[in-house]
């Protein structure tokens, strides 16, 4: 794998940031208020709510990337009966910030934390989100605090959420956590993760959920240079991800009742989308039978047989329109997720996503049967259209990332052949084809069969616009 030198790459992921106005640090007020903030607010004596209790005897531990230190959940699990308990801390930017704060106005400026591969653009300052509010292990923090009880297949039979401190044990890397797994070392909470996690993975698979398991293109720091590989997981990722879901399911169930909040929704895929993914699967030699659904055929496929990622590259058509919706009294017409087969609330990243500070608020509330905070009632109404925004920010600073990369990788192997297997068709007479071999996804003349293995020339390679050019061989 050829990678490319970083010093032209940084001058290029600062241009492309320029370009979208994503902006570069935090204006002194903002910075100002966040420090003041800090240093007015002990964990104790949050800024938001009621005082919270003490939950610091609960051991609980953090699974993220191994860079990452703005986090946002950690987690315990322990057996309950025949079932199980789940204490899921959630980070508490409310505690710090107030409604006319600076922190708040560009928080709801930024809506999101974007990523580029040489850094972060984070919704807070870093005295924030990696610092005071940020559950670090060994430091006690305010969370809000999801207890759910589940029997023991699994279903969720009850939900607690209050404001606590808390105190992580560890802070774990997913391979970390899945290599202490592997050997048999791992603690109870990640042994009960797993089986929790199973459980969850199989109630979803009931539900009709659907789970792409839809490889994606990654580029990561490699010493002196930038390359581009294809992501990958391990099993933990997707256990860890099954108890957001719950979360965020229960949140739902939690706003649903209270008559307000803010859902996270995908209608069904428009008429005839899934018929033509099930014939793009016979075309390919990909068994389908009639009686299988969508959900069940998809959830099975293996991206790095070609036919399959092919058919990968194609099923997403089905999960195109993920939208935020707001309601205050008649539940919208629209307020499920169709990929998830339920109504659905983000509520458990507010390090890095603006509206899970407002959906915890909401649950609060509601739970402990007070008013909603005005602070949050202002804010709700806007959430989609912030949130709306910051999603097409970022998927345009990740397109044009990639982009860029792929382009400087590929800079100096002009001429060279490659294998590439073709995804899918792309508009009147084109392709997307994939090269396993350098981590590249691009375009190409021709209306080629999906599924295809195909060799392609590379014609051209141009930084400066973030394009490369192939040519089919033969």
């Amino acid at each position: 794998m050829r990678s490319a030198p970083s010093a032209r790459l940084l001058e290029g992921f600062a241009a492309i940031r320029e370009e979208l106005g994503i902006p570069v640090g935090f204006d002194p007020t903002v910075m100002e208020a966040a420090k003041r903030a800090v240093d007015g607010v002990s964990a104790a004596r949050p800024r938001a709510g009621a005082d919270p209790v003490d939950r610091t005897e609960i051991e609980f531990v953090t699974i993220d990337p191994p860079e990452s230190m703005d986090l946002d959940q950690a987690v315990h699990i322990e057996t309950r009966g025949n079932g199980y308990r789940v204490h899921y801390a959630i980070s508490d930017p409310a505690a710090f910030i107030g409604n006319g704060d600076p922190v708040n106005a560009e928080s709801l400026r930024r809506g999101l934390t974007l990523y580029s591969p040489d850094g972060r653009t984070p919704l807070h300052p870093a005295v924030l989100s990696e610092g005071a509010a940020s559950l670090l292990p060994g430091e006690d923090r305010p969370s809000i605090l999801w207890t759910l009880d589940l029997d023991a297949t699994g279903e969720l039979t009850g939900v607690e959420v209050l404001r606590a401190i808390v105190r992580s044990r560890e802070k774990l890397s997913y391979r970390g956590a899945a290599s202490l797994l592997d050997r048999g070392e791992a603690p109870r909470t990640l042994r009960l993760l797993r089986e929790v996690g199973l459980l969850r993975a199989e109630i979803e698979r009931q539900r009709g959920g659907v789970s792409l398991n839809l490889p994606g293109q990654e580029v990561v720091h490699d010493g002196d240079c930038y390359r581009l590989v294809w992501e990958t997981k391990v099993d933990i990722e997707d256990w860890n991800a099954q108890i957001s879901l719950l979360t965020g399911m229960a949140a739902a169930s939690i706003m649903v009742e209270g008559g307000i909040g803010l859902l996270r929704i995908l209608p069904g895929p428009e008429p005839g989308v899934l018929e033509e993914i099930r014939r793009a699967a016979l075309a390919m030699g990909i068994d389908w039978p009639d009686d299988m659904d969508y959900a069940e055929r998809v959830r099975t496929l293996e991206p790095n047989i070609p036919s399959h990622a092919s058919l990968l590259a194609q099923a997403v058509r089905a999960l195109r329109g993920a939208d935020y919706v707001f309601f205050d009294g008649e539940l919208p017409e629209q307020s499920t997720h169709w990929a998830i087969a339920a109504q659905y609330a983000h509520v458990t990243a507010p390090l890095r996503r603006v509206g899970d500070r407002f959906t915890n608020e909401v649950c609060l509330a509601i739970h402990s049967g007070s008013e909603v905070p005005e602070w949050a009632l202002d804010g709700l109404p806007r959430l989609p259209d912030i949130l709306r925004d910051a999603r097409r920010r970022e998927g345009s600073l990740d397109r044009a990332m990639v982009d860029f990369v792929e382009s400087m990788v590929l800079a100096d192997r002009v001429g060279e052949v490659f294998e590439a297997t073709v995804t899918k068709t792309v508009g009147r007479g084109r392709s997307r084809i994939q090269i396993p071999s350098v981590a590249v996804s691009a375009d190409i003349e021709g209306r080629l069969d999906p599924g295809t293995r195909v060799e392609v020339r590379l014609v051209a390679a141009d930084p400066a616009r973030r394009a490369i050019e192939l040519e089919v061989v033969g």
